[in-house]
This record gives structure tokens, sequence and C-alpha cells, in this order.
């Protein structure tokens, strides 16, 4: 007997994959080779196991579903938190909106939003110095005139500031000038109950209006917001900042494992909960400091709070996942997730030259194209079929070309970004959703790891998964190889 070669056949087999001649094989071979079946059908299992539904899981081991009624238990809490902050930034938000539509009112000579005065402005030098004195008055007698609880902020006066170039000499009859860049800032305090107008508070502020850049008047008012009382909270109180510009200068099996088999086990999920988990605590924290009166991060709170609750109900997927009947939607996506990437990326490029070349071009003669923000909303309505006339319309017909390379313009963009860039994005998802509904109704195996689980046919509730978990398989697969090494050296010598 040739034990050098059965000794060499030890170390080349291969566990889950090699195919051994047991009629001229030895006992201790064809031990052997009983034992790695067995181990393979318990790795098999084991790996079956993992990818079980929590329903699969209960008939194979009797274990209860508590991460499927921990994560339900949490979206109910998350959710009501949720509607909770949402009701009352609403009445923050409400609050701070009908305050400043009250001090439009209140210190803005002749303003009127019924007549839709989207631009307030003045165009005369005696029409700025009167709607100063105005604002001023206005401050001046604010317990008299307004309705609300407000009051001045007593370590903070009005301030009325001008900014202007030190020189200027402006020619425009010859076109020239010439002006000293270095901008000067000249203020006065306004404190309230003391004088009524801009003469009388400073005489010698005088409004530079040839080389003016600015005139700004700032006053801080205090209010508490008395509605949040009836809902048994304790009331906001809000400091105004009120700006006011008057005049201004807009400035294995013989192969590798596959990555593909290998990411099989990595569970995206859980990652999204950890992060989902992360940001909702963060946003309770933030809310409760905010109920207490601590901080007024309004803003922050709710981004916090609003994307872990996003992310909680998109983790509710993963168990109709579990399901075939339900899973479509997700196998689609994370097997066209590569292709849509390379494909975006690519009409990404096209889609910022279009961007680039729009706002340089025809951003002087059309509202939707002044800056690279605008441009790139206007483009991405027209992708989706809306406001297309109305874009085509506004285009100021003040340069014959300007106006030809627009229309030149709009229609390769709509034509090329519709009919060909567009059609092709949904053409990939669809094809790679009938891809994977084709594997569903034919059954056919996409995968090694696939492949090496099909041979186990054993169902959840047979009994067979319900092996002592206190040993893993892995160890006693190193002592069982450890004890066969042995035997080998033994029936050597």
């Amino acid at each position: 007997m040739d034990h050098s070669s059965d000794l060499s056949d030890l170390y080349d087999v291969h566990d889950l994959y090699d195919v051994h001649d047991i009629n001229g094989s030895p006992p201790h071979h064809e031990h052997r080779c009983s034992e790695d079946q067995e181990g393979m059908e318990h790795l098999r299992r084991k790996i079956k196991y993992y990818f079980m539904n929590p329903c699969e899981k209960y008939h194979a081991r009797g274990r209860k579903p508590w991460k499927l009624v921990l994560q339900i238990l949490k979206i109910a809490i998350i959710t009501i938190q949720l509607v909770s902050f949402g009701l009352s930034n609403q009445m923050v938000v409400t609050f701070k909106e009908e305050n400043l539509i009250t001090f439009k009112h209140l210190f803005l000579k002749d303003y009127d939003d019924d007549g839709g005065m989207e631009n307030y402005a003045v165009y005369s030098q005696p029409d700025v110095y009167d709607h100063i004195d105005y604002i001023l008055k206005q401050y001046d007698h604010l317990h008299n005139i307004t309705v609300g609880n407000h009051e001045y902020e007593k370590n903070h006066p009005m301030m009325v500031c001008q900014e202007f170039y030190r020189n200027a000499s402006i020619f425009p009859a010859s076109e020239t000038f010439d002006i000293d860049i270095e901008v000067i800032t000249e203020c006065f305090n306004v404190y309230p109950m003391d004088h009524p107008t801009s003469q009388e508070s400073s005489p010698r502020f005088i409004l530079h209006f040839k080389r003016m850049l600015s005139v700004k008047i700032t006053f801080v008012l205090k209010s508490i917001n008395l509605q949040t009382v009836r809902y048994r909270e304790l009331p906001d109180c809000y400091d105004f900042h009120v700006i006011e510009y008057t005049v201004y200068c807009k400035k294995e099996c013989g192969n590798r494992v596959p990555w593909s088999d290998k990411l099989e086990f990595l569970n995206g999920w859980y990652i999204l909960i950890i992060v989902s988990d992360v940001l909702t605590i963060i946003g309770s924290i933030l809310k409760i400091e905010i109920q207490t009166k601590v901080l007024t991060s309004y803003d922050v709170c709710s981004i916090f709070l609003g994307t872990g609750t996003m992310f909680v109900w998109i983790g509710v997927i993963r168990y109709m996942g579990y399901f075939r009947k339900y899973n479509i939607l997700i196998l689609t996506m994370r097997a066209a997730f590569p292709n849509v990437i390379r494909f975006i990326c690519c009409a990404g490029i096209i889609y910022m030259s279009y961007c680039f070349c729009g706002w340089i071009v025809l951003g002087p003669y059309h509202e939707k194209f002044r800056t690279l923000n605008t441009v790139s909303e206007c483009l991405f309505s027209l992708i989706n079929g809306d406001d297309m006339f109305a874009t085509f319309q506004e285009m100021k017909r003040k340069s014959t070309l300007v106006w030809l390379f627009s229309r030149v313009y709009l229609y390769t963009f709509i034509s090329l970004f519709i009919y060909m860039i567009l059609n092709l994005f949904i053409t990939i998802i669809t094809d790679t959703y009938y891809r994977i509904k084709k594997q569903q109704l034919s059954g056919n195996l996409t995968s090694e790891l696939h492949n090496f689980l099909s041979v186990c046919k054993d169902l959840p509730n047979s009994g067979m998964y319900r092996f002592d978990e206190s040993k893993g398989f892995f160890l006693n697969g190193c002592i069982t190889r450890c004890r066969k090494h042995e035997e080998t050296l033994s029936s050597e010598a």
C-alpha cells in the first residue's frame, strides 16, 4: 500500500467538491470522505439558514422573529416622535411667517402684499429719506401700533448704516470714472422713545447716493409665541433681527469565491439600520434640548429626525424581500445598480456641458438661466417634460443670434435627453427587471453559492437545522482535520 500517495491525497483534497473513488480506497479514506460529506451538508444547512426569512427560521429552530417585532416597535415610536416634532415645528414656522408679514406692513411705507409686491424699491432721493424716517417713526411708536406682544431689545438699539466708496468721480457723459475701492461704513444708533427722524437722530448723516453701495437698517425685536401654551408646552421666545435694505447694488470549487458571492453575506440592511438609529438618536437629543428651551436648532433637528425616519421605513423593505413575490424591486435595484451608476456618470457629463453652455450664453437673456443652480433646475424640468413652452417663450429677442442659438440649444437638449438618454436609462432598468423575472420563473441559479445551496433539500420544519449552536462548525472541522492527519501519520508508522 502506497501510504505517501494517501498522504498527498489528504492535502490535495477539496472539502466540498472533490469526488473520490472509494472502491480502491483504504478504510480510513472512506471514513474521511463520509466526514467531509457530513461537514459539507452541515455547512449547506448553516448557510441556507442564514438566508431564511423570519418565518422559516421560526419553523427551522423555533426562533421567534424578535428583530421584526423590535423594528415595527421602533418604526411606531420614531414616527410618533416625528409627527409630534413636525406639528411643533409647523407652529414655529407659521409664527415666523406671520411676524414677517407683520413687520413688512409695520415698517415698509405703502407696502401692499395684496397687489403682489414681490420687489419693494424706491427710486428717488426724497423717497429714500421718507422711507428711512417712516421706519424710525414706526419703531419709536411700536408699543402703540402693534397688535402683537413685541418688545425692544434693550442692549441692541436700531442701527442705520450706509456703505459707500471713499472717493468716487463719475462722469457718465464722457464714460469715465475714478473710484477709490475702499469701502466706508457710516452708522448711527437710534434708541426707542428718543428721536423720531433721521435728521434729529444724526444731523450729519447724509446719504452719498453717487458712490453708495447700500443703506441698511437693523434692529432686534422680542416676542413670545403664546399659541403653544394651550398644547401644554412652554411658550417659545423669539428674537427677530429685522434688516431693511433701502438702496443696494447686486453682487472555491477549483476557483476563487467570486466577490458577488462574498457580498451575499454582507447585509447592507444592517448598515442602513445603524445609520438610521444614529440619526434618530441625534435628532431625539436635539428635540429634547429644543423642548427644554436649551437649543433652537429646528432645522438641524428636523434633518436628523426626517432622514432617520425615512431610513427606518425603507428598512421595512428588508422583510418584504424575503418573499419571492415581493422582492422583485430589491433584486432589480441591486442588479441594475452598477450599470445605472456607469450610465449616470456618462449622462452627467453631457448634462453639465449643457448647464455651463446655457448659463454663459442664455443667462443675460433668460430668467431661468441666470445662475448655474437655476439652469440645472430648468434643464431637469425639461427632461421630465415640465414647463417646456414657457421656457421657449420667455427667451428675450434682444439678440437674434442668441435667440436662434437658444432654439438649437433647447431642441437638441430635449431631443437628446428625452428621446435617447432617458429611454436608454429606462431600458437598463427594464432589461434587468425582465432578466430577474425570467430567472425566478425558470428557476435558473445565478451564482456558485446558489448552486452549492441547491443540493440541500431540507425544509425548514424538517428538524435538520436544530444543531447545537454552542459548537462551531469551523472549529469542529479543524479538530476533525487534525484527528484525520494524526490517523494518517500513525498508519504510515
